[in-house]
This record gives C-alpha cells, structure tokens and sequence, in this order.
C-alpha cells in the first residue's frame, strides 16, 4: 500500500473530494484506485475561521511499484509502513509473572503477558472498576472518602477519571501506542481513536473497557485480587533478587518477576519502596488550580467562525509561559466540555482534576494552569520531599475550603487584582461537593501565585476571553505526575534488585493513559526477554 501525508482539504469538503484529491496527489487515473482509508486525520486551525482538515491516507493503487518511483522524491508519498505488533515469545514452562497495579500500565502489561500465555497475576489495593464508581461518587456527592478506592486508586487507575485523552508526545518509533489503541478498540472503544489526531473516549466508555479487557486478561489464564495492597518485598541474594511480596492481608506471595505499575499517588508504597533500598530519586512535578470558562468562550476563540462544526467538536488549547521568577508555567490536562472533579485520595485533603465524558458537552471547559516544581529549589534533601510538599497544599486547600471536601475557589478578576472572592460571577464552578470562594493564596506557595498571576494576561492574547474576570480558578492541582523517578537499567529492571520491572506514571516514566499503556507494553516485553534469558542461561 502507499500512504500520502499531508493531504489538506477545506473542512466541508465533499465525500467525493478525498476519493479526488488522492487520485490527482498520485497522478492516476481514478480507475487505477482500487481503495484507500483514513490512517489519520487532523486539522490545522493555526488561521482562526479558516480551518482545514489534514489527512493521511492509504491507497491500494493498480501498479504500485511505478507509483511509489514516480514519486521517489516526495516525503509524502512513501510505502505504508508495517507497524503490525508482533508479540514476544516465552519459555513454555515460565513462571508467573505479578504485576501491582491495574492502572493503564499495568493492565497493557497484564494483557500482553496473557497474550504470551504467561497467565499473570494482578494484584490492585482498589475495587473493581464499578465498584469504585460507586465510591467516588460518594466523594462527590455526599463528601464521603473511601481512602482505597476514589479516583487516585482501583481498576483502571487514574485515568478512568478524566477527559480520556489517548494521545502523548512520548517518542513512540516501534508504534506501540497503536497496539494500545487496536486493543482498546477490541475492548469497545470507538473505530475512530484509530485515526483522529486527538482521540479521546471519556470516563464512561472507559469503564467499560477496563471491564472487558480484564474479562480477557481472565479468559486467557490471568488472575486479578482486588482490595491487595503490597505492604512488603522479599528478596534475597547477590545481586539482591526478588522472591516475593508481603501483602495487607498477611499472605505472602512467591514471584520473581514483578511489574511495578503503581499510580502517582501510591504513597505509602513509595515509603515502602524506599525502605527496601529501592533506587529513586525526586523528580518534578507541578501545582496550580483548575481554570473554568464557558466552553463557547474557547470554541470562539479557537475556531471564530466555524466553532461547533461537528467534524472539530469542543475546541482545546496548549498554553505555555515562562514566568520571571524562573517557573514554568502551562495548561495541564484541558478538558474540554467537562468538569472539575474531587480528586484526592487521603482524608481531609483536597485535590483537583479535570474529567470530560465522550460528549464533552458540558456548559464549562476546564484544564489545570500549573507552576513548576523541582526538587532542587523546593526540597533539595529528600527524595520523598515532593509527597510533602504535596500533602501541605493539599491540606491547606481542604482548610481554605471550610471542610466537607470543598475545594477553594477564586474569580480570576479577584486573583489578578489580589482580593479574595466573596461571591461567583456568571461562570458556575462545576466542582462536587461544592466550592468556598476565598483567596487562593492561603493554598498556593507564593511562587506559584506570582507566576500564575504574571501569566494569564498572556494567554489572553492567545485566547481571547482566557483572563475573563468571572473565569473561576479551584484550588488545588497537585497530582500532575509523581513526585519520584524509580531506576531502571537497559533490560528494564530496578538497579540492584533483579526481577522489579517500575514502570508507568508512579515510576516516573509515563504522564497520561496512553503513554502508560506504551510503558506497560515494554515491561511486558522486558519480562519476556528476561524469562527468555533465564531459560537459555544466559
């Protein structure tokens, strides 16, 4: 097959017009296109109102090979590349491999080792996946926290609970992120995710999916225990190799290959991790608020004129700005057409995130307008310093919101004029249980006021309406990705421990649910190539 890339129509183009942009991109004859289909498609909305659709597409052509020479010097037209994943092969008598965590990695890593007929056992401190709906809901609406299962912790991690987004900037040259997609696919997500530039599913879909790729992981001889939390390694040797996990509830469990796929805010299990010499070190990580504007203020913003075309749907933005206090300032996790969630996992602490549905039709759009944080500048002497320093703000958030699990809230146009909010504008905060308006200052480190404060004025000229005075920011934003970096060696394993394969968000290596799912399928394949090691003695 050939692929042609960057092929830009008008975005109301006719059915008709792809069919004839190909045949005149490839110069032959329309009978000489036996078929094609979309591989991916964009759009380029760089001129507001004047938007077009970018396409790669794949053609089957009459006489392929004279095509792809007539063309030899066109970057666009090339043969279609072979990114068919091709599963690893494995000892037919190896041990079972453990993986902790359910989250994106853990289950693209449960799923592929089942596939390899390895029949992996997948240990999460969680509930199942309608179960901890329910618990989260809780949360919600009635102020009620289950500290083991919300929206931090159970099956299908933290990203069940957010806009869905499948896309990520992680170099992906071996094509991975689509095995997470075909498999995402098979599990009932939309075709569409397969070829759309910025595919995303929403929460709802999502925990279907989780349900149906776990019934398969079963299907193939994988075994799940919920409500399993790691409390303990075993390990012996030298060099030191594990041989086991303690569990909460006193078993202790024989392994000797594990996936370590915790989320970014297993806590505890990097205290635990750290008692057991695990080699880690203090990464960065990021806090802000979440920021609401009507959804219609971005669209119009973003796409003036052809806002609401069905073919562009709720408009998202990427904003950056360098402060001059050296920080870093972005837009995190935008959300379009969704909503402001309770996000934490420890009692009497707040914590912000944003979620959308499939739909993203919600009134307001959300994303986290985060500051940077780095270990050498705010705590230089702790490799846990960054949990800290999480849990301070956190609380601070839960006491400037008066309790309850009510989340500070500010009006922009109060925060930029440095006066606490005494009331909401016309912008309604779609946070649950409800929000306090105050001075988000009592929740912020002051660097991160300052830079927030120094940087929406700019991302105005970006968006018009961004520093709307009624736009709502809710504090706070602080489980951006994990505070930790858990090492790895070239074969994928901790350091000094062999048979520890860290990996996804908590280990530092991921940041979203697709490039956890690419993390969770090199674990996989790192156990395999162990287990083919260790088979052969080499």
């Amino acid at each position: 097959m050939i692929r042609i890339t960057e092929l830009r129509l008008p975005l109301d183009h006719s059915p008709e017009a792809l069919r004839q942009a190909i045949v005149a991109r490839l110069d032959v004859a329309e009978a000489d296109l036996r078929d094609f289909h979309i591989a991916r498609r964009g759009y380029d909305a760089r001129k507001r109102g004047q938007i077009v659709l970018v396409y790669h597409v794949d053609c089957e052509v009459e006489n392929e090979a004279a095509v792809l020479a007539a063309h030899a010097n066109d970057q666009h037209v090339r043969q279609t590349p072979d990114i068919a994943y091709r599963l690893p092969s494995v000892p037919a008598d190896a041990p079972r491999p453990v993986v902790i965590g359910a989250g994106p990695c853990g289950l693209m890593a449960a799923l592929l080792m089942a596939q390899m007929g390895l029949r992996p056992i997948v240990l999460e401190r969680g509930k199942i996946v309608r179960e901890r709906t329910v618990d989260t809901f809780a949360l919600w609406r009635r102020s009620e926290l289950t500290p083991e299962s919300n929206v931090q912790f159970g099956e299908g991690g933290a990203g069940t609970f957010s806009d869905g987004k499948l896309y990520s900037g992680v170099s992906d040259p071996r094509h991975l992120g689509r095995k997470v997609l075909e498999e995402f696919v098979k599990a009932g997500a939309p075709e569409e995710i397969l070829y759309v530039s910025k595919p995303h599913i929403g929460t709802f879909r999502l925990v279907s999916m989780v349900e149906h790729m776990r019934a398969e992981i079963e299907r193939l001889g994988g075994e799940y225990h919920f409500g399993t939390r790691v409390e303990g390694l075993i390990a012996d040797g030298s060099p030191r190799r594990i041989r086991g996990l303690r569990l909460s509830d006193g078993r202790e469990l024989a392994a000797s290959h594990v996936v370590l796929a915790v989320g970014h805010s297993a806590r505890d299990t990097f205290e635990m991790l750290r008692k057991a010499d695990v080699p880690m070190q203090a990464k960065p990580f990021s806090i802000g608020v979440r920021i609401e504007h009507p959804q219609s203020v971005i669209d119009t913003a973003r796409f003036g004129e052809q806002a609401n075309h069905p073919l562009l749907g709720a408009a998202d933005y990427k904003l950056v700005h360098h402060a001059k206090n050296g920080r870093g300032v972005y837009s995190f996790c935008m959300c379009p057409g969704g909503t402001v969630v309770a996000a934490t996992s420890e009692r009497d602490q707040v914590v912000t995130n944003g979620m959308s549905q499939y739909s993203r039709a919600e009134r307001n759009a959300n994303a986290g307008i985060v500051v940077e944080v780095t270990p050498e500048r705010d705590f230089p002497d702790d490799v846990l310093g960054g949990v800290a320093f999480q849990r301070k703000w956190e609380r601070a958030a839960f006491l400037a919101g008066g309790g309850g699990y009510k989340a500070p809230a500010q009006r922009v146009g109060d925060f930029l004029e440095g006066r606490p909010s005494t009331h909401l504008g016309d912008v309604v905060p779609s946070y649950k249980p409800g929000v306090t308006p105050t001075d988000l200052s009592l929740c912020l480190p002051d660097f991160a006021i300052e830079a927030i404060r120094e940087a929406l004025p700019k991302f105005e000229r970006k968006i018009r309406g961004f520093s709307m005075s009624d736009a709502v920011m809710t504090g706070v934003e602080t489980r951006t990705s994990s505070p930790i970096r858990l090492a790895r060696d070239a074969d994928g394993q901790s350091p000094g421990l062999e048979g520890l394969f860290p990996a996804g968000e908590g280990a530092g290596y991921a940041g979203g649910i697709l490039s956890a799912g690419i993390d969770g399928i090199r674990a996989a394949e790192w156990v395999a190539a162990s287990l083919r090691r260790e088979a052969t003695g080499d």
